[in-house]
């Protein structure tokens, strides 16, 4: 079966050269800009103390070469690009108003001491940092999967005195992940499927493989963490919560459930026109400045981390990706693995276009893929922002190898299971 995959995966990346009427010139029969997209993502990798500067370079390279020799999905100069910022702005906004909005709700919820007294709920050994990550999974079955990962990440934080194992975080990315696959509100590209008319039923069969999945890298990823630090057997004595920011956490996670919930069920046709996520998390913010004032010194930083993140989207997003391959289980593990560096909402889009798979395993393999790579979704770039050793690709493999087995033994499953069965997008 994995020899079907890595030519499933390599088959995809093909594909997407196939066409070359908007990509432009080629060497070698590669499109130029996915020649610029690699070597930012080498830059990346090598360079990750630079991370912002390698992907704004990268990003000012690829706009000025589609600019001059290329365009932008057929049209031509800044035309293409303005319309190609029209249909993009909403995802890059929804994405900024989120990473800057959890820098300072992530604060809130670590000054309110919830992770100091999360010790009495957990178990003592290596089980706890299981716990944890279920715990991260099935948060992002209805929260976004970046705030289900920044709270995944301040949780384990406090419960590991603060030594948290790069294994471990890409457990988190992944539980954060696999648990957003199933649903259509826990992820955007579950999201798409369920406005172009994927019933949700059809989308929670991922479920099945996600679960599985987290029971292949949940448990060595918590043994990897108690080994390198304990968790904390009991909460310290007299501990007293701050309410004040227990509520304001409780609010702004209120606001973004229901603002997820109601406009994907009420609304679905304008959540493609507005960013009301990121809105949402902002507007809670300020109306609970009355009782704890957020730590604004943390906007800066996390702006870094934003630019690096939608620097990267962008660099994805003006992708020559015309075609995907026919429409079978092959094509769907592929994308799996191409989701580990490349944008996986466009391939969504390419997907639901096509039609033919079976959306259930597309939802697996195209939310949970993004989770071997550290940048190959937003909820580990997200992390990296507060964890910055995670930003090593070598490291995070190395350490995190579990997290592509259990990708290959959910999709295995999945397929063993309940089959693949193809439905019209």
């Amino acid at each position: 079966m994995q020899t079907h995959l890595v030519e499933s995966a390599l088959a995809v990346s093909s594909s997407h050269v196939a066409d070359s009427v908007a990509a432009g010139p080629e060497l070698f029969g590669i499109p130029i800009p996915f020649i610029f997209f690699a070597v930012t993502l080498l830059g990346v990798a090598v360079f990750h103390h630079q991370t912002m500067r390698v992907a704004l370079v990268g990003l000012f390279v690829i706009t000025a070469y589609k600019l001059i020799f290329s365009s932008f999905e057929g049209v031509p100069g800044f035309e293409g690009l303005l319309l190609h910022i029209d249909r993009e702005w909403v995802t890059l906004g929804n994405l900024f108003g989120l990473l800057m909005g959890f820098a300072l709700l992530a604060n809130h919820f670590e000054q309110s001491r919830i992770p100091e007294f999360l010790p009495a709920l957990l178990p003592d050994d290596w089980h706890g940092g299981l716990v944890l990550l279920i715990a991260v999974f099935f948060l992002s079955t209805f929260l976004d999967n970046i705030a289900a990962a920044i709270i995944g990440g301040s949780m384990a934080s406090a419960v590991f005195r603060g030594k948290v194992h790069i294994g471990y975080l890409a457990a988190i990315v992944a539980a954060s992940n696999a648990g957003g696959a199933g649903s259509v509100v826990g992820d955007t590209t579950t999201s798409m499927m369920w406005i172009e008319g994927v019933s949700p039923l059809v989308v929670g069969r991922a479920f099945l493989p996600a679960f599985v999945a987290l029971a292949v890298f949940g448990i060595p990823a918590a043994i990897q963490q108690q080994k390198l630090s304990p968790i904390i057997k009991d909460p310290p004595e007299g501990l007293r919560l701050d309410w004040h920011r227990v509520a304001v956490v409780m609010v702004v996670v209120s606001a973004l459930i229901g603002t997820n919930v109601f406009v994907n069920a009420a609304f679905h046709q304008y959540s493609s026109k507005f960013p009301f996520l990121g809105a949402a998390v902002w507007v809670a913010l300020i109306l609970t400045a009355v009782w704890r004032k957020p730590d604004w010194s943390l906007l800066p930083n996390a702006a870094r981390g934003s630019i690096f993140l939608l620097s990267l989207v962008t660099c994805a997003s003006m992708m020559p990706v015309e075609s995907l391959p026919i429409a079978s289980w092959h094509t769907t593990a592929g994308l799996g693995f191409v989701s580990a560096v490349f944008d996986n909402i466009p391939l969504t889009k390419l997907a639901l276009e096509q039609g033919g798979y079976d959306w259930g395993a597309l939802a697996f393999a195209v939310g949970f893929g993004g989770s071997m790579i550290w940048f190959g979704s937003s909820a580990g770039v997200a992390l990296a922002t507060k964890f910055p050793e995670a930003k090593s690709v070598v490291d995070w493999l190395r350490y995190g190898w579990y997290v592509p087995l259990g990708y290959l033994a959910g999709l295995a499953a999945y397929l063993l299971i309940l089959g693949w069965h193809p439905t019209p997008g």
